[in-house]
């Protein structure tokens, strides 16, 4: 951005006017410097754009007008909420209000859907980022661990249990049921949305019983949604795991946006999961009736 370009100049189109190699571009380019990089490439891109329900008419990329792509900010739309992701600014454009421009006009989008519940996470201790989303009036819900299990780890004894393997009918039967406000990547539809989803129900001897749905990829598992519906859930959800991994143990394991006050938390550790990083939940306005907490 050179010093005559100021925020006044810059214009932001539809991502939608773009194609998938040219939003790959700039996101990655935008995301050199930062603390988590997380590049993409088309192909990633356009399952997060599905799985996610991201609407690129919607969302923005902010352009010189020469046609110099600056920045992107995307939009997923769902019922009643909206979700602010893959912001980035190139490293040269920042200071110059462009991510400001590009919040705001995410912001004005939802309001012409007639929609004020805004969702967002940003990694902690991005500073930048982080008071950005405060000055739009964005508030702290809570942390957010991505937590990692390593592949070709020793596979764990399964505990003893009743244990019954569900397809992805049943699986998504599940998810459907009240859990919760969750955070975008972990809500019913970006696991509906998801491809090789299966489920795991178990009982235990004294009674407790509780249910997990993850999705398998190649190499691979993720997207957890866990339940305990009777007794301990660090006790349920260590058996549901130890057969899920003793499963596949050789499978790589990669969770995003567990809450630090998730019950069943204690459990992962125990199954040798580790910290990679955190975010911070943030919300702009009230959810909808049809999302609010309810206890663990």
């Amino acid at each position: 951005m050179s010093q005559s370009t100021t925020a006044d100049s810059v214009q932001l189109i539809p991502a939608s006017q773009f194609s998938l190699e040219q939003l790959t571009d700039i996101y990655n380019q935008t995301r050199v410097d930062y603390m988590v990089p997380m590049p993409m490439n088309a192909a990633r891109l356009a399952d997060y754009v599905s799985t996610y329900d991201v609407d690129l008419n919607y969302s923005m990329v902010a352009v010189t007008q020469s046609g110099e792509m600056l920045g992107v900010a995307m939009l997923g739309v769902r019922e009643s909420r909206v979700w602010v992701t893959r912001l980035g600014v190139l490293p040269n454009t920042r200071r110059h209000r462009v991510g400001q421009n590009l919040v705001g006009s995410l912001i004005d989008q939802a309001a012409q859907l007639s929609i004020d519940f805004v969702m967002l996470e940003v990694i902690k201790n991005n500073v930048p980022a982080h008071q950005l989303f405060l000055k739009f009036g964005f508030r702290e819900i809570g942390e957010l661990l991505v937590l990692r299990r390593a592949p070709h780890m020793p596979p764990p004894d399964p505990i003893v249990a009743d244990a019954e393997r569900l397809d992805r009918m049943d699986a998504l039967v599940l998810v459907g049921r009240d859990r919760g406000t969750q955070p975008w990547t972990n809500q019913s539809e970006s696991l509906i949305n998801a491809g090789e989803v299966s489920g795991l129900r178990i009982m235990l001897a004294d009674g407790s019983r509780g249910w997990l749905v993850y999705q398998r990829q190649k190499f691979l598992l993720t997207r957890f949604a866990i339940k305990t519906e009777v007794g301990d859930p660090a006790t349920v959800a260590y058996a549901l795991l130890s057969h899920l991994h003793y499963q596949y143990p050789r499978l790589d394991t990669q969770l995003e946006n567990i809450q630090v006050n998730d019950p069943h938390l204690p459990a992962y550790y125990k199954m040798g999961y580790v910290e990679s990083f955190r975010r911070i939940e943030m919300w702009r306005g009230t959810p909808p009736l049809s999302l609010k907490m309810t206890p663990p």
